[in-house]
């Protein structure tokens, strides 16, 4: 029999003959079956791959985005606007975002600002009595001891730091409670990812990305999978962002800008690179008298030293400065000089523009290029910069505060200070100014709240960055003058 014919056993396929060319068997008649073989099953599957289409290629823009279907229209209750619909949709956002605010320069700053401005210096916490109760001061004092050996125990100022990078680059952020047998609560992340659905509750839309609520209440929280483990919502907080009340996760903050930070950072990155190559070539010699053989050999004998046309000096090194004799027929040209890089710059400008207004900021607050703006004119009090930001400190306070009242609450279930405390004291959070400061008009205006008993003059001393307990301290160690 033939090696060919199918009813003779032959061993298992393989791409080359012994001598390692597929073109040829050096006479082995299995070799030369084995690549007959080979060469028509890549040929069948070239054929059958360039046929392959996707069904929803049309519906697909050249950037990746997918068309909405005309009069299409979501389920009674649904996530309206929501990018992801599974937890695996919204890991690969997650990912996604993740990556840029490692990589990616401008994402970077933009994170870094808004904790500047959110943070900046750590916000102020201050226990005062509620309106018309009267608290004994020992308690206020101990109370306010507490929440101080709070905040140094977890380092908050960081703490707050990481809460902003964190809502803002994942979209939220999981905050889990842990007492301390000393009395002072514990505060630790949890990863997004952490928090999943197990596999037996896949199908329960009560318990849908790791997160459980009440039948039709989402908003109603009753635990957490955290490991696939039950935690229940009182030993965890969760912050999330960019998304209504009525959806479980939170949506990353750059995730609608994210195609234009790539843009930005390979355009720059092109630019530079272009400038380097054109910069780096000094000059492109063309030899229009000589013939092929001769052009061709021109630049290995030049390298050598060697004349590879009588007339015609080898390469030499090109220095600063350097004074070029031209010989007859010979065309210089210079790359470097066609450069024109503000084409590019201005094009690159519209791209952070548009990654600025997502983030409601001043283009500057994105470059780090303050030439064309003017700081004082932007961080204004009526300013939308300032507006923003005053909103994102509200909303942080607000979430700050409901960690404050578990520390106090945790306090009281280990008697450290008396349960009644809490229903006669009051908690405040004083974050630090966003408007351009003019602090002999801002003292004055405090200085006449103060007298007009609008303002305690514990509040003002917070106002100004003091810590009215130890400048009331040290205020009566001091001499008069």
């Amino acid at each position: 029999m033939t090696p060919e014919n199918p009813a003779t056993p032959h061993p298992q396929p393989s791409p080359q003959c012994p001598c390692g060319d597929a073109a040829h068997s050096c006479g082995d008649p299995t070799a030369a079956w084995l690549a007959r073989y080979y060469q028509r099953v890549s040929a069948a599957m070239e054929a059958l791959w360039q046929t392959l289409v996707d069904p929803d290629e049309p519906y697909w823009d050249a950037d990746g985005t997918r068309w909405l279907a005309v009069g299409s229209q979501a389920p009674s209750g649904s996530q309206q606007g929501i990018p992801f619909t599974n937890e695996a949709e919204l890991a690969a956002i997650r990912l996604e975002c993740r990556a840029l605010a490692v990589h990616n320069e401008f994402a970077i700053n933009g994170h870094e600002n808004r904790i500047s401005y959110i943070v900046g210096t750590g916000h102020g916490y201050r226990i005062t009595p509620r309106p018309g109760r009267q608290v004994p001061e020992h308690l206020l004092r101990k109370a306010q001891e507490i929440l101080c050996q709070f905040l140094r125990r977890n380092m908050w100022h960081r703490r707050q730091q990481e809460i902003v990078r964190r809502r803002d680059r994942d979209g939220e952020v999981f905050l889990r409670f842990f007492p301390d047998p000393e009395g002072t609560l514990l505060v630790r992340f949890v990863e997004p990812e952490q928090v999943s659905t197990p596999d037996h509750l896949r199908d329960d839309p009560a318990a849908s990305f790791g997160i459980v609520t009440r039948p039709n209440d989402v908003e109603s929280v009753l635990g957490y999978f955290v490991d696939g483990q039950y935690i229940p919502a009182g030993e965890i907080q969760h912050r999330k962002a960019n998304v209504d009340l009525n959806v479980k996760r939170g949506l990353p903050l750059f995730y609608p800008v994210r195609k234009n930070l790539r843009r930005a950072e390979k355009l720059l990155r092109n630019m530079c690179a272009v400038a380097e190559i054109q910069s780096a070539i000094a000059l492109i010699r063309k030899h229009s008298h000589l013939a092929w053989p001769a052009a061709r050999d021109f630049p290995q004998a030049a390298s050598q030293g060697t004349p590879a046309v009588p007339g015609i000096p080898p390469r030499q090194r090109i220095l600063p400065g350097t004074i070029l004799d031209v010989y007859a027929g010979t065309e210089y040209e210079f790359p470097a000089s066609g450069i024109d890089a503000a084409r590019f710059v201005a094009v690159l400008q519209a791209e952070l523009r548009a990654i600025a207004a997502r983030l409601v900021m001043p283009e500057f607050m994105l470059t780090s290029d303050a030439s064309n703006a003017n700081y004082a004119s932007t961080m204004v009090a009526e300013g939308p910069a300032v507006k923003m930001f005053q909103r994102l400190q509200q909303e942080m306070i607000e979430e700050d505060l409901q960690v404050m009242w578990r520390v106090l609450e945790t306090a009281a279930q280990l008697r450290q200070i008396p349960a009644e405390l809490l229903h006669d004291i009051d908690l405040q959070a004083i974050p630090p100014t966003l408007a351009v400061r003019d602090r002999l008009k801002e003292a004055q205006a405090d200085a006449i709240l103060v007298r007009s008993g609008a303002m305690s003059p514990q509040t003002m001393a917070m106002r100004h960055g003091l810590d009215p307990d130890r400048e009331r301290q040290l205020l009566a160690s001091t001499p008069p003058a």
